[in-house]
């Protein structure tokens, strides 16, 4: 088995300047025919696979950090870092990237080349270039050395110097013994200096620097320096606020000094890059970039050290649940597990799978039943951040919990009924809380990432439950402000929340077929939507035309019926002819629609529409999607008009009277017949059709017993000629000579044989055929 020092995370810095995991794998140093050089090779562990083949290029400035990590660019802007296991595995490596390059393996960085002027290139490649030279620091010199790092920045072999000669002379807590002297004399100049040169330190992108800068010891004088801006009128008092206003609540006290003073001086860096420093627009690409790989390793050493405490989580999941905490202790104790799953965002894949399990296990799910429905605001709030990273994580924890609830707790209490009231009760007048569980909900409810999932029964298990015991909940305030045909309420809040309740519905028209189409019919959801179609609020409008439009563009002959029967167009007529033809979403969004039915051809809807609403759409004349609907329609009546004529002169003699040949469109008629019946559904019965068979087989039926009675009636009215042949008859029946004698027909046979008779004959056959001398009947000529 490969030696796990070479064990490694691959990682590479995106445009947000946030480090992908792009896999962990084992690193190997090869000869490579193909590139004709050593190339650093990573192979996953899980498959082999190859996941970077990267040539070590005499001219690439490699950068070894914290002992395990050695970070490069790859072209241009393109960085990407080596996270060894072990620290033996992370030396080797490096000592053979420094043997290609012909450098020494004790150096922290080979170089850094990038693109320049040939003057600049033909300076900084010159190895016999003297080393920088720092002036003395002191306060008549700060200005000299400020404008010494300044040019350094135009040049990466200059810059690579300069951060060397800092590092090596412990300049940087010499300038920050200047800067509190010139705090103490209220040197203006200099501490503007000062400002510039740490501005300038950061820029170098070095992290030996910034390991001095951020010790306990120094980071707060560092912040200090960065306080006083010359473009500024006023200093910003940032050290005021990191010592006084961010106050540190240990939410269950932490007893390992490392963990903590990691938790310290990650928030701090933090507020360094995000407040303190100039916005990263004023820099170059990536010129901060080792600055975020240094927070992002910081965070993921600090989830490591909590998920090593093997009591800290489960003391602290034992009080988030115990009933006789406070309210603002569980507030402190939910804001920590908000910012640990927030820190969890930077592990890779596998090892975040094992942190919410781990999370999961020790009863996260069962403790956010309690906080969500907290009245603290704060509480509620990193509740759902919370449940929002695991939902996006892994939708199916939640779905599992749900499931295992089911049969043991009540509707209420069940997580999934609780997440929907807490949507539909949020108390903020701009809904933040119930948009974010909006997205929670349909990530719980979206077939697209149930596929892929061991229980392979979830999904139905799943839906069932839903829409068996949750979505009169979530649809409770639809059908609330609908009740009497108008809207009941137009505040902006129930509008808005109506907005959501709609969009999660369309989600489910769009994703969902069975149980939706159910809860519509059983419900006559479309109708009580439609009411909102006179809302005064047009975004109100739009989402319920909207969720009418889902339904059409699933081109669903049970949606059509349903629509047609209950004549629901008539609400988005009247609302497109209150509009008055304005040039707006809506007047756009109703024309598309009709549209949409015109080119798909769909014909119910279409015939529906021109027969009941043509009168009044015929007057619409700046688009022709009317008159080309109503042409699409008056073609579609002269097809069934010309098939009618085919078919009448096609059919069999017997079958031409108007008394048996069936109506074209009589199975249409039949099963709108069914569709027309008043059946009382439960809510979750399916609503299952006749079949076209069933219906066609019921016809013919129909039919032969028409066509028996009518032929019986032909036998007794010619009953003695057949009688008087009798004898004669049955000797041409029985055309085998050893058959038996036949015995009576019955009913059924008359009706069979007879039916089979009629569809040979050809009109103006009489019903009897003259017998030929020898008594044989002479056989019919049969229909080709």
């Amino acid at each position: 088995m490969t030696d796990t020092k070479r064990r490694v995370k691959l990682y590479a810095l995106n445009a947000d300047r946030q480090w992908d995991d792009r896999g962990t794998g084992h690193v190997s140093s090869t000869y490579v025919d193909r590139v004709k050089g050593i190339s650093l090779l990573v192979r996953a562990e899980s498959d082999g696979s190859l996941l970077l083949e990267s040539k070590i290029q005499p001219d690439t400035a490699y950068q070894k950090q914290q002992d395990t990590l050695i970070v490069w660019s790859e072209g241009d802007n393109f960085d990407l870092a080596l996270s060894f296991q072990e620290k033996a595995g992370c030396d080797e490596i490096w000592e053979k990237i420094c043997q290609v390059q012909g450098k020494d393996p004790s150096v922290e960085i080979t170089q850094d080349i990038v693109e320049e002027s040939e003057d600049e290139r033909f300076d900084d490649m010159s190895e016999s270039a003297p080393p920088i030279e720092l002036p003395n620091c002191e306060l008549s010199r700060l200005e000299d050395i400020s404008e010494l790092i300044t040019n350094c920045l135009t040049s990466p072999m200059r810059k690579e110097k300069l951060a060397a000669v800092i590092e090596s002379e412990g300049y940087i807590r010499k300038l920050l013994d200047l800067f509190r002297l010139c705090e103490d004399l209220e040197n203006n100049e200099g501490l503007h200096h000062l400002y510039d040169i740490f501005k300038n330190i950061f820029l170098l992108n070095k992290n030996a620097l910034f390991d001095v800068m951020f010790s306990e010891d120094v980071i707060f004088d560092v912040v200090g320096c960065l306080e006083y801006d010359p473009s500024s009128l006023s200093r910003k008092k940032h050290r005021e606020y990191l010592k006084q206003q961010a106050k540190f609540r240990e939410a269950i006290p932490i007893k390992n000094p490392d963990l903590l003073s990691k938790i310290h001086q990650t928030f701090r860096v933090q507020y360094i890059q995000d407040v303190v420093l100039p916005t990263p627009s004023v820099f170059e690409d990536n010129m901060l970039s080792t600055l975020s790989s240094f927070i992002y390793f910081n965070k993921v050493e600090i989830v490591s050290l909590v998920q090593e405490d093997e009591r800290f989580l489960t003391d602290l999941f034992t009080m988030l649940t115990d009933v006789s905490t406070s309210d603002a202790k569980r507030r402190d104790l939910v804001l920590f597990l908000k910012e640990f799953c927030n820190y969890s965002q930077n592990l890779q894949p596998q090892a975040k799978e094992t942190f919410y399990k781990t999370l999961t296990n020790l009863g996260i799910l069962p403790a956010l039943e309690i906080t969500l429905c907290m009245e603290d605001q704060k509480t509620k709030t990193a509740s759902i951040d919370i449940l929002t990273y695991i939902v996006e994580f892994s939708p199916s924890f939640v779905r599992e919990y749900t499931l295992q609830q089911a049969n043991n707790t009540d509707e209420d209490q069940v997580l999934l009924n609780i997440v929907i009231e807490q949507m539909i009760c949020d108390s903020d007048p701009e809904l933040g809380g119930a948009v974010q569980l909006m997205g929670v909900l349909k990530m719980l409810l979206d077939p697209e990432n149930m596929l892929g999932q061991v229980n392979k029964s979830e999904k139905t298990d799943f839906l069932n439950y839903f829409y068996k015991h949750s979505v009169q909940i979530l649809i409770a305030p639809l059908l609330e402000n609908t009740v009497h045909g108008e809207p009941q309420k137009e505040d902006y809040q129930t509008v808005q929340l109506l907005g959501l309740i709609l969009e999660l519905l369309s989600f489910c028209v769009e994703h969902h077929t069975y149980h939706i189409k159910n809860c519509i019919l059983n419900k006559d959801l479309l109708r009580r939507i439609l009411v909102l179609m006179k809302s005064t609020h047009k975004f109100l409008v739009l989402c319920a035309l909207r969720f009418m439009r889902k339904l059409i563009a699933l081109k669903d002959e049970f949606y059509n019926r349903y629509i047609i029967k209950g004549n629901l167009f008539a609400p988005v007529v009247d609302a497109f002819v209150r509009n008055k033809g304005r040039y707006n979403l809506l007047d756009s969004a109703i024309i598309e629609m009709f549209e949409f039915i015109k080119l798909e051809d769909i014909k119910t809807l279409c015939s529906h529409v021109v027969e009941n609403y043509g009168k009044c759409l015929d007057d619409i004349g700046y688009v022709q999607t009317f008159k080309s609907l109503k042409s699409r329609y008056d073609q579609h009546q002269d097809k069934l008009k010309d098939r009618d004529r085919t078919a009448l002169e096609s059919v069999p003699s017997i079958l031409r009277n108007s008394r048996y040949r069936r109506d074209q469109r009589q199975m249409e008629e039949e099963e709108e017949m069914w569709f027309n019946e008043e059946d009382d559904f439960d809510d979750n019965e399916a609503i299952i059709p006749a079949t076209n068979t069933d219906i066609l087989s019921k016809k013919i039926e129909t039919d032969l017993d028409n066509l028996g009675k009518i032929m019986d009636k032909k036998v007794e009215a010619n009953g003695p000629k057949i009688n008087n042949n009798s004898a004669q008859k049955t000797t041409v029946f029985n055309n085998n000579a050893n058959a038996a004698q036949p015995t009576s027909p019955t009913a059924a046979d008359n009706k069979s044989a007879l039916f089979k008779r009629g569809l040979v004959d050809y009109e103006g056959d009489s019903d009897e055929e003259e017998e030929d001398a020898t008594g044989e009947m002479s056989k019919r000529p049969r229909l080709s």
